[in-house]
């Protein structure tokens, strides 16, 4: 918009929307301050406002309160990771007839890509697990490990928004806004759903991963910082105090009163001015949550914040602690962003991939399970940890030891939250290739939380587009019985 003398009006975007509160903004911040909507004229009846993050009950008594997902994006390796697979050692370098089905299409034979590591027993449970992760090895009996996963998609795109959403296709909500929009949340000052992502950038799909779909905005999750400035764009022009924001608000609302009509349906708006309400909130709370001066030495050298290496990581993870503390429902916390090796996706070399990314997390998730478990918060808080898909037992290329997707069978573990720890469950055949006894689609992974949660998996649905949407779609999915 430019004036007759050609001069722009308002120096920046933020200051002319901020310039701007006579319109829909002022119209969401009256509604934010009041708490409710005046009458659109004399004699209506005034329209309830109601927040949908305000906490709900859960359907039934639930185990946890909290989720905190550990997407490890680009597909972990699981037969290098969690999955022992001894008869794999002796076939390297061998090709072999065994059927996958990769970036590089089907193929009925491959030359086999011996495991990496050595593998060693730990814990009570003497669960297998390679020398990645000599930390989290150390509790592997609050973990409980499903070695027989399996989805459609071993392309990155779908497969990501198949574990974030149920669904291959973009446009759905995700499973922390299936939660939050559950549930709501516990803390009216941060939001109910968070995400953090690699330093490197985000996953492939952007924020599809962590969208609401068709449900209203408030319940997609909020990228949030573990260093610096927490969430971007939070606060007014510099010239505008707090006090004068909110005597901004107040005039708004006396001016604003008759903007909104009374509607039958007005979830769409309520969930707008509940947005505004938070941003406005989080301007003080937020910084406060990534304040970890008060945090004992003890628990900086748990997370390993005081080591280069796992500094980044260890942060993330602290902050994933410190935010379930505080009420917030679901964190997922991205370990790998951007392409190739800025990711766990180990097409060409799997030890120069995987020393790399074990070594950046493994302590960190390690200290985020005994932190978790010494304040008490592992009993509410349920911890995951995977990616997309495994990868296959057979070399990609010609040359080198990269290995190519695999969604027929690979392994991810879960903690907390009445999870029963120090237990397997399912198997794949004796080169990792295919889940074969107790197959688990991924869609089982979510019916656990949910149920955990203590919402049901095949009872909780936003209706749209005609039907009874749910995450675990119409033909409905069972929670993984076996590791509750």
């Amino acid at each position: 918009m430019t004036l007759p003398s050609g001069q722009f009006c308002g120096r920046t975007r933020r200051e002319f929307f901020w310039q701007a509160g006579g319109g829909f903004s002022g119209l969401a911040l009256a509604g934010m301050m009041g708490r409710d909507a005046a009458a659109n004229e004399v004699g209506h009846t005034p329209v309830k406002f109601a927040n949908p993050m305000v906490a709900k009950k859960p359907m039934y008594p639930a185990k946890a309160k909290a989720v905190i997902f550990i997407f490890c994006y680009g597909g972990p390796s699981h037969i290098d990771t969690y999955d022992y697979k001894p008869a794999l050692y002796p076939l390297d370098g061998k090709t072999i007839p065994v059927k996958t089905f990769g970036r590089g299409g089907h193929k009925n034979e491959g030359r086999v890509v011996g495991p990496k590591w050595k593998f060693k027993q730990y814990g009570k449970s003497g669960k297998w697990v390679s020398d990645l992760f000599p930390h989290t090895a150390t509790c592997v009996d609050d973990l409980a490990f499903i070695h027989s996963l399996y989805a459609e998609s071993p392309i990155h795109g779908s497969a990501m928004l198949m574990m974030n959403s149920g669904r291959l296709l973009s446009g759905n909500p995700c499973l922390g806004s299936w939660v939050t929009y559950g549930l709501g949340s516990e803390n009216e000052n941060l939001p109910g759903f968070v995400v953090m992502l690699d330093k490197t950038g985000g996953p492939i799909s952007g924020a599809k991963n962590w969208s609401s779909g068709y449900m209203p905005a408030a319940y997609q999750g909020v990228v949030v910082r573990a260093n610096g400035t927490p969430i971007h764009d939070l606060a007014p022009p510099a010239e505008t105090t707090r006090e004068q924001q909110r005597l901004l608000l107040d005039r708004l609302k006396e001016k604003n009163e008759d903007h909104l009509a009374p509607r039958a349906d007005n979830s769409e708006l309520m969930a707008r001015i509940a947005s505004y309400e938070l941003a406005y909130k989080m301007q003080q709370y937020a910084p406060e949550a990534v304040d970890f001066s008060k945090e004992t030495e003890e628990t900086h050298a748990m997370y390993g914040i005081d080591e280069p290496r796992t500094a980044d990581f260890g942060r993330k993870c602290l902050l994933a602690r410190r935010l379930v503390e505080r009420g917030v429902r679901f964190v997922q916390v991205y370990s790998g962003g951007a392409h190739n090796d800025d990711n766990w996706d180990a097409h060409s070399d799997i030890v120069k991939n995987h020393t790399k990314h074990a070594g950046d997390t493994d302590k960190p998730v390690a200290g985020l399970i005994k932190d978790l478990k010494r304040t008490g918060l592992l009993d509410s808080t349920i911890v995951i940890w995977g990616g997309e898909f495994g990868r296959q037992p057979t070399a990609e290329y010609a040359q080198g030891t990269g290995r190519d997707h695999n969604a027929y069978g690979f392994t991810m573990w879960m903690a907390g939250g009445g999870i029963k720890g120090g237990t397997c469950v399912g198997e794949t055949d004796e080169l990792g290739s295919n889940a074969v006894r107790d197959r688990f689609h991924v869609k089982n992974l979510h019916a656990t939380v949910l149920h955990q949660m203590g919402l049901d998996p095949n009872g909780l649905s936003y209706f749209y587009g005609g039907l009874n949407q749910k995450l675990v779609g119409v033909e409905g999915a069972e929670p993984i019985k076996q590791i509750i």
